[in-house]
Order: structure tokens, then sequence, then C-alpha cells
């Protein structure tokens, strides 16, 4: 399920930085858009798959970690930082880190607060959950 969903995810990042190239030594907004459109995925999804959809073994492993995973890229925004620093544009290497900090955990926080508003009333009942038995395996159950 994981490397399904990385690999959609990928394609869509792959789509993305296509669509929006980067020239040589100019800002990478193909990854800065794609890191914080992933956030905010990741943050609506978390808060449904958390609060409001019924438990599912699958649903947060494909989602979160694949998809989400799969789409969004650290390694690469530190790569282009990198170049940034490397062509001697300083500045705009720390521009790009701040804005990657600073926007994705404001958007994570906004995707869980879309979400929250857009599923008032029907969170699910996390009491009922705890009676009726596992069906996400403890982590005493994995090697």
């Amino acid at each position: 399920m994981i490397a399904l969903g990385g690999g959609l995810g990928s394609i869509a990042r792959y789509g993305l930085a296509r669509a929006v190239p980067t020239p040589a030594g100019g800002f990478p907004w193909a990854t800065l858009i794609t890191n914080v459109v992933g956030c905010a995925v990741l943050g609506a999804l978390m808060y449904l798959v958390l609060e409001v959809w019924p438990p599912s073994r699958y649903r947060r492993p494909f989602l979160g970690v694949g998809v989400c995973g799969g789409f969004t890229t650290f390694s690469t925004a530190m790569v282009e930082t990198r170049g940034l620093i490397a062509g001697g544009l300083f500045g705009t290497a720390g521009l790009y880190l701040l804005a990657s900090v600073v926007l994705g955990l404001l958007a994570v926080l906004g995707g869980a607060a879309s979400a929250r508003a857009l599923t008032t009333g029907r969170r699910r009942d996390h009491e009922a959950d705890a009676a009726e038995p596992e069906t996400v395996p403890s982590a005493e159950g994995q090697r």
C-alpha cells in the first residue's frame, strides 16, 4: 500500500516540477509549492484519519506515508538550498529554508483546521473504537 501511494505521490510531484521548472540559479518554486501543498494535505488527512474516519489499518500508511511522502521532498529542498549557496545566493537560500519551514508548519495547521471546519459534527466516537477489537496492529506485533 505504501509503495503504491508513494508511486502516485511521486508522479504528482514530477508533474508539478515539469509544470513549474526552476531556472538555473532561480528560486525553486516547484519544490516549495509541492512541500507546502503536501503539508496542507497531510494536515487535513491526519485530522480525518485520527478524528473522523473509522479506524483502518491501510488508510494512514497509503495516504500519509505513501501519497504525501512520495509527493513531498525534503531532500530535494536541501539539494536546491545547497545549489543556491554554491551559487553565492545566500539570501535566497536563507529565504527558501525559512519559507519551507514556516509555510510548511502553517500549511499543516491550516490543513487540519480546514478539515475540522468541513467535518463539524462528524467526529468518530473514540469510546466506541476502544470497545471494538483493534484494527491496527500494535507496536508489539511489528518487527
